[in-house]
């Protein structure tokens, strides 16, 4: 019994009569083709998008697009490669009816297109939204951070740059004795002239000019860093406590189906702040009508609960726990329970903190009511497990605090659409980052990082879409919303 074998390569074979048959209808590349189809790439803003009289005929956006959307939903980013497929790729050479533009055209389209290829995106959320796709009832908004393409070497902060400075001075320094003494030997045993000190210095001064440079930068931008490759990329710590010039990419996931409605690329370290802004967008994309979000503890900011409550928005945060000095988990903050009769707190030993004084911020004002009772920290048996001052703990209870608590009621009563958050929000996530590769970007800016993050975002909507209608289905109604057109 022989092994299963092949056809011979010399072998004449009678291939079939057009390449359409190679493509089966539940292939992908037919969402893509119907899908890009439709599209008004005039309205769009593409660039090309109306044929020049005169030149050289350019590619047609359409066709470059259809390569970039093809590539995003097959772990393929870089240009070079989407040349390679272009040639060698059935799939592709079907999608381009045998077009194979080289690596430089397939990224300058991304290149000079950047607005337009946000506004494809937003296209594919309002055509999910008319298809019913969005349940627009509870939403999830998180944030995840992508590298950026700007090493941790090449982005200095100004203790980093005095610290680099400060090297270059002591080893001019060495160097200048050196000159001087002319019997220093370096390690390898061997003397240096004095030419090839000089020389040396002068590269130090250089490197010296160009920190001190990067110094005078940081100080008027008012920023803490710069970065020297991506200059809108910040430093930035992720979930597994690693440091790295990324961006915090902020999402906003509807519950029905996890599919993406909304998002925006910062410059932030932190969630802090974007709750509202990212509430109120999907608010404005869901035609006003009122939703439940859920977020996690980074987005626990009274002022942006606020301004969601006051929209008719129902916010579900987990609260934030302060720490104490001491790292004891009995006596953090949460533990004290606040009488608002007596208008004190109760420490976990039975100690009453009375009302001390305001605390207030210069530019925010009054920001909470500081709580503390001395004499009963002095002679208390738990004070080195609550406190490491001396003279006892201070409890500041916040200005919105009686908010918060409704908040924190409402979030705790909705514990278990509160547990969909993760479900939700970083299934995205873990699809684009994981399973597609693309945790890092390949361009540079926040602008470029917008549009390519918005491929990414488009290629996961598609795929999702694919899946719960099915590609025949999804083909039958785009065929449907082009006859209009072509009539």
């Amino acid at each position: 019994m022989g092994y299963i074998k092949g056809e011979e390569r010399h072998q004449s074979i009678l291939f079939p009569q057009s390449i359409d048959e190679y493509i089966g209808d539940n292939n992908s590349v037919r969402v893509i083709e119907e899908y890009v189809e439709q599209l008004d790439m005039q309205t769009l803003r593409f660039q090309k998008a109306v044929c020049p009289n005169l030149g050289r005929p350019p590619y047609d956006p359409k066709d470059l697009l259809k390569l970039y959307l093809y590539g995003y939903l097959n772990r393929i980013r870089s240009s070079r490669r989407l040349e390679q497929e272009a040639i060698r790729n059935v799939e592709v050479i079907w999608l381009l009816k045998k077009l194979s533009p080289d690596f430089k055209t397939i990224a300058d389209f991304r290149k000079d297109n950047k607005i337009a290829l946000k506004r494809v995106f937003r296209e594919f959320t309002k055509l999910c939204d008319e298809w019913g796709l969005f349940g627009k009832e509870l939403v999830a908004i998180d944030g995840t951070k992508i590298r950026a393409c700007n090493s941790k070497r090449n982005n200095y902060s100004a203790k980093k740059l005095d610290r680099h400075i400060k090297y270059i001075d002591e080893k001019i320094d060495t160097y200048l004795k050196e000159l001087e003494e002319g019997d220093q030997v370096e390690a390898c045993d061997r003397r240096p002239d004095a030419k090839e000190i000089e020389k040396r210095i002068q590269e130090l001064r250089n490197r010296k000019n160009k920190y001190e440079a990067y110094k005078n930068k940081v100080e008027k931008s008012g920023s803490n860093e710069i970065s020297t490759t991506d200059p809108d990329a910040r430093l930035m710590s992720n979930n597994n406590n690693n440091v790295d010039v990324s961006y915090n990419v902020q999402t906003t996931v509807d519950a029905k189906h996890k599919l993406i409605a909304d998002f925006k690329v910062t410059q932030k370290p932190n969630d802090l702040g974007e709750l509202d802004n990212m509430a109120l967008r999907a608010k404005k994309l869901f035609g006003g009508k009122d939703f439940e979000a859920v977020a996690d503890k980074g987005y626990y900011k009274a002022s942006d609960l606020k301004k969601c409550v006051k929209k008719g928005i129902t916010p579900y945060v987990a609260k934030q726990i302060y720490s104490n000095g001491t790292g004891d988990q009995d006596f953090y903050t949460d533990q004290f329970q606040y009488d608002k009769e007596k208008k004190c707190y109760i420490c976990p030993a039975g100690k009453e903190l009375y009302y001390y004084r305001n605390r207030t911020h210069k530019k925010k004002g009054l920001v909470g009511y500081e709580f503390r009772n001395y004499d009963a920290c002095k002679n208390c048996e738990c004070k080195k497990r609550c406190t490491k001052s001396e003279k006892g703990r201070t409890i500041c209870r916040h200005v919105d605090q009686d908010f918060l608590d409704t908040i924190d009621l409402a979030t705790e009563r909705n514990k278990e659409k509160y547990k969909q958050r993760q479900m939700i929000v970083e299934h995205p996530f873990g699809t684009i980052k994981r399973s597609w590769g693309a945790y890092y970007f390949l361009t540079k800016r926040k602008v470029s990082v917008s549009a390519e993050i918005s491929l990414s975002f488009l290629a996961y909507n598609l795929k999702r879409v694919m899946n719960i209608l099915g590609i025949k289905e999804l083909v039958k109604r785009l065929q449907e919303k082009r006859q209009p057109v072509l009539a």
